[in-house]
């Protein structure tokens, strides 16, 4: 039987930091260069592609934000930017933090929520009036200082994963991670093994895994019907951060690509976990 990703991390995890590693491998490319949004594309809903409305994203202070200072009223305006090139197997690595209040007429499920949408849609691809990408969703959601609220969680425009050999449907899904209160940083690390199988770490921890990320399912209106083609495998894709009325701020979207070890997983794992291990959040 084929091992999984999450197996041989598992194992590299229990060994922990005794063996001596070759950390040269490891190299981080940074998708956010901390002073300019040149590599990206943003695709807001009612708006054109690279029509930024209202200043939405923006380089504050060496951080990505998402703001809403220019909106009279939040009115269904998703965004998305998207990074410029397609990925298929790779180390994720995002920090943000939520900030400040939602945005007039943000719904109520938005509040605190964001995202890092993977394997995307090529946002050329989209509608103009498209509210969300095809994509797989590692839900961002920040705590409301009392009730237990995870992060990392998944959710599916447009698409359908593999749980426990199940096609799973419903659109979201928690994760078992712990609730981020308040405006603190955390560190989202997804690892994305194309259509294989992904997991969700909140730092080093793993709080979801699923397999077989496919098109299919609601939850992305309108969309083209030549760009859905329900039950074709997600390989590769698009990375996008989203603007789903909340403020939030990154200031860290790094990727280390591992598609040239797609055949030795455990070559792969071994590189993964280097990274996590010398790679700790400030």
């Amino acid at each position: 039987m084929k091992k999984t990703l999450s197996l041989i991390i598992l194992g590299l995890f229990v060994l922990a930091c005794s063996q001596n590693k070759d950390k040269s491998e490891v190299e981080w490319r940074e998708l956010f260069n901390g002073k300019d949004l040149q590599d990206w594309h943003v695709k807001i809903r009612k708006h054109d592609l690279d029509e930024n409305f209202a200043n939405t994203f923006r380089v504050e202070e060496g951080l990505l934000s998402v703001r809403y200072d220019g909106y009279e009223a939040f009115d269904q305006q998703y965004g998305h930017i998207f990074y410029k090139e397609p990925f298929s197997y790779y180390l994720l690595q995002v920090e943000y933090r939520f900030v400040g209040e939602q945005a007039p007429g943000g719904e109520g499920w938005a509040w605190r929520n964001s995202g890092a949408m993977l394997h995307s849609q090529d946002p050329k691809t989209m509608l103009k009036d498209q509210d969300f990408p095809i994509s797989i969703e590692g839900q961002f959601l920040g705590g409301n200082g009392k009730d237990e609220r995870t992060t990392c969680n998944l959710c599916t425009p447009g698409t359908n994963v593999v749980l426990a050999d199940t096609l799973f449907t419903p659109h979201c899904i928690n994760s078992n991670s712990k609730t981020f209160h308040g405006d603190q940083w955390v560190q989202a690390n997804f690892i994305v093994l194309g259509g294989e199988e992904v997991h969700h770490l909140v730092g080093r921890d793993t709080v979801f895994s699923y397999f077989q990320p496919q098109i299919g399912g609601g939850m992305v209106n309108p969309v083209d019907s030549l760009v859905k083609k329900d039950g074709t495998l997600l390989e590769s894709g698009y990375i996008a951060l989203q603007s789903e009325s909340h403020p939030i701020d990154f200031r860290r979207v790094a990727l280390i690509d591992i598609s040239s070890y797609r055949n030795d997983r455990e070559k792969m794992s071994e590189l993964v976990h280097q990274a996590l291990s010398i790679k700790p959040m400030n």
